[in-house]
């Protein structure tokens, strides 16, 4: 098998670790011409389509977000991973509380498996590298891993973390050795990695995109006091103790920018977007260029 163009002069792997790759598209040529100026703009702030690349070699296996593959070559298979009902019924639970799909299809084989183009930004990490315990990531971020990877759940071990954090019972923690693709809504350049020796960490709002799963997570007024927290003007703040690293956005919480996210989303999106178009009597028959326009 022999795969010709897949990076060229309009996209090219901006980062790899392992046998995960990201492709980015330089510029995006195949928009509509409405949207053509809105996606110049975006290709030059960096707001640009991206792909995950797996390279199986017959030995490794990927798992993925359900729904997220977009095409393979070789001879890659996908399997379930469900091991019986039991198993289906807990990986249902985990899905409704990460708000990750229920089941996530693990490839096997030899050959090379693409994943739908995102707006987002896509970060490869080194699940090894969070020590034994793993690593604990935000709801609604992964996007892929090694087959040697492990999801589980991660219980808040304090209730604090779960009313006063705003933030489920439940996170999503990957252990093993392997790598993990996480869809990120800003750039990693943008990220900041602390690292923690018997230490601690206070963020004021849910900054953290993802962090060492020995570490403990607690909610915490920012003083002693009441009238301390008062006349400091910030209240409570999400605490991370113990040895570890927190990997943190400091420009907007995780889940606040925009919802660009995956393919399959928009292109719903835009199919709704063309049927109430067509009923939309803006644009008359005479406006043929308009309606032709609007309609592909």
């Amino acid at each position: 098998m022999n795969i010709k163009n897949l990076e060229n002069n309009e996209r090219k792997y901006v980062s790899s670790l392992g046998n995960f790759h990201v492709l980015e598209y330089q510029s995006d040529a195949s928009v509509a011409p409405e949207n053509a100026r809105n996606e110049y703009f975006m290709s030059k702030m960096g707001v640009r389509r991206r792909q995950i690349v797996i390279e199986l070699n017959g030995k490794e296996s990927a798992i993925i977000q359900a729904g997220s593959m977009q095409w393979m070559a070789g001879h890659v298979k996908a399997t379930t991973g469900i091991k019986g009902v039991g198993d289906f019924v807990g990986k249902m639970v985990k899905g409704a509380i990460t708000k990750e799909t229920a089941v996530k299809p693990e490839y096997v084989g030899n050959g090379i498996l693409v994943l739908e183009p995102t707006y987002k930004y896509l970060i490869l990490v080194d699940v090894g590298s969070w020590g034994e315990k793993g690593m604990t990531i935000e709801d609604g971020i992964f996007y892929a891993c090694s087959g040697t990877v492990k999801n589980k759940l991660t219980a808040r071990k304090t209730i604090s973390s779960t009313v006063l954090g705003k933030e489920g019972f439940f996170n999503l923690s990957l252990v093993g050795e392997g790598v993990a693709a996480l869809e990120s809504n800003v750039p990693y350049e943008e990220l900041i990695e602390v690292e923690l020796d018997n230490d601690e960490l206070k963020i004021d709002g849910n900054l953290a995109v993802c962090w060492s799963s020995g570490l403990e997570f607690t909610v915490e007024r920012s003083t002693k006091t009441l009238v301390g927290s008062a006349v400091s003007g910030e209240g409570l703040v999400n605490v991370y103790r113990g040895t570890g690293k927190v990997l943190m956005s400091p420009v907007a919480p995780t889940a606040s920018l925009y919802e660009a996210t995956h393919t399959v989303e928009a292109k719903r999106e835009w199919r709704c977007m063309r049927r109430s178009r067509r009923k939309s009597r803006h644009y008359g028959e005479k406006d043929s260029l308009s309606w032709w326009l609007y309609t592909r």
